[in-house]
């Protein structure tokens, strides 16, 4: 029996669900063996993988792709037309997909001598990058302190893991954040030192908006 793609992948009540001019986050759980209704999608999407799985996509009338999934995984998944999708493992896929709602703007492509990428190469990794977006893996060993650099762009950070962390701003002043693995914030452009406060890593994903 087909599931809705309703059910399976929109958690409306979720309290980090975030929904502005730039980007929805959709919390996904993805059943095994329940294969979607056909639909589409009209967006670009981020898609972070939360869990490993196996799941089949086919296009209507055409040829069915299995995925292989590893948690952690991230990916560029392109507007795309008519299809199903099923999970063929035999877990449920937890996945975070972020829909880019706006066109890239070359101008917001991210220069300053402070990007995390240059002061900071060994915790911040550049998955990919394109027209609309620029996607970081962020690793922190234990305890780990970040010296200051600078996010120039809107963005969405999906936790890999649980966060206990604290911010000193560019005027010294501190702030800690709190989350839970798989959950999602959204931040703004700012300049600031890090440091983790766990007895264990730190990881996430950081889709950064170019429009």
């Amino acid at each position: 029996m087909l599931a809705t793609a309703a059910t399976l992948l929109i958690a409306q009540s979720n309290p980090n669900a975030i929904n502005n001019d730039q980007a929805r986050v959709i919390f996904a759980n993805d059943k095994p063996h329940a294969k979607n209704a056909p639909h589409d999608h009209k967006l670009n999407r981020v898609m972070i993988y939360l869990t490993a799985g196996k799941q089949e996509i086919t296009p209507v009338g055409g040829k069915a792709e299995v995925l292989n999934i590893k948690a952690g995984d991230v990916k560029w998944s392109a507007a795309s037309g008519m299809h199903t999708s099923e999970v063929v493992s035999d877990e449920a896929l937890k996945i975070v997909e972020v829909e880019v709602k706006k066109p890239g703007d070359p101008s917001k492509t991210p220069k300053t001598d402070l990007d995390p990428l240059k002061v900071a190469p060994k915790d911040y990794h550049l998955e990919f990058e394109n027209a609309q977006v620029r996607v970081v893996r962020v690793k922190f060993p234990a305890h780990h302190q970040v010296p200051q650099h600078e996010h120039l762009l809107n963005r969405v950070v999906v936790y890999l893991t649980d966060q206990n962390g604290k911010m000193i701003s560019a005027d010294g002043k501190e702030e800690t954040a709190t989350h839970k693995a798989g959950e999602a914030s959204w931040g703004g452009p700012v300049k600031h030192k890090e440091e983790n406060l766990m007895d264990k890593p730190f990881e996430a994903i950081v889709v950064e908006f170019k429009s």
